[in-house]
């Protein structure tokens, strides 16, 4: 599938700086979600380029490298755990979009954002947008900025929570509600990191 197809009908419609936009870690019980904005040059080549979801982890690592030493701008961006508590992981995700965009060094003329929400209760997509149902698997700038996303998610639960909270082996889930993760859950109860508004079905459990 050609995925520069709809930055095509942008750039016909005038849309001369477009910006990619996905977020990964909305699911997990523990740990940020993430989100990162992408532009990139018009048409660039870069073969394997896919929804981050249908990519092996080596070839999101391989891809990550070659998409921020090609992108014209990009930023990622988080909201913590805590954040996501305090109100909702739908606010939370357009949070770390908006973060996300407004990180970048160039300001886009119109960003293309996966999924069909732009709003929650309290945060909305504040800059010029359009959402794109499937868009990780049908633009090259939203795939791009899925792989920023989840690449870097996946690096932090890696390399600073599994570290930190060894007992929980975040590195082996990611943080996700897998059988191995609510055992470790039962063994240890929740650490810091842990979102507790997605945990309320496991503690009802256990009262």
């Amino acid at each position: 599938m050609d995925l520069w197809t709809y930055e095509r009908e942008q750039w016909n419609h005038g849309f001369s700086t477009l910006c990619g936009v996905d977020e990964a870690g909305a699911g997990p019980l523990a740990g940020p979600v993430y989100a990162a904005a992408v532009i990139l040059p018009g048409e660039l080549d870069l073969p394997g380029l896919n929804d981050s979801k249908k990519l092996t982890p080596k070839k999101r690592e391989t891809l990550f490298d070659q998409i921020t030493a090609a992108a014209e701008a990009y930023s990622i961006a988080f909201v913590t755990a805590e954040e996501i508590d305090q109100m909702d992981i739908l606010n939370a995700r357009m949070l770390a979009m908006n973060r996300a965009i407004g990180g970048l060094s160039v300001p886009p003329d119109l960003c293309l954002i996966d999924g069909n929400r732009d709003h929650g209760s309290a945060v909305a997509i504040t800059a010029p947008h359009l959402c794109l149902v499937g868009g990780d698997g049908k633009s090259a700038s939203i795939a791009a900025a899925s792989i920023l996303a989840k690449v870097s998610r996946d690096r932090y639960v890696t390399d600073v929570l599994d570290r930190e909270y060894p007992q929980y082996q975040f590195a082996r889930h990611k943080g996700y509600g897998t059988k191995l993760h609510y055992a470790m859950l039962d063994q240890y109860g929740p650490c810091p990191a842990h979102r507790r508004t997605f945990l309320k079905k496991w503690e009802d459990k256990r009262t």
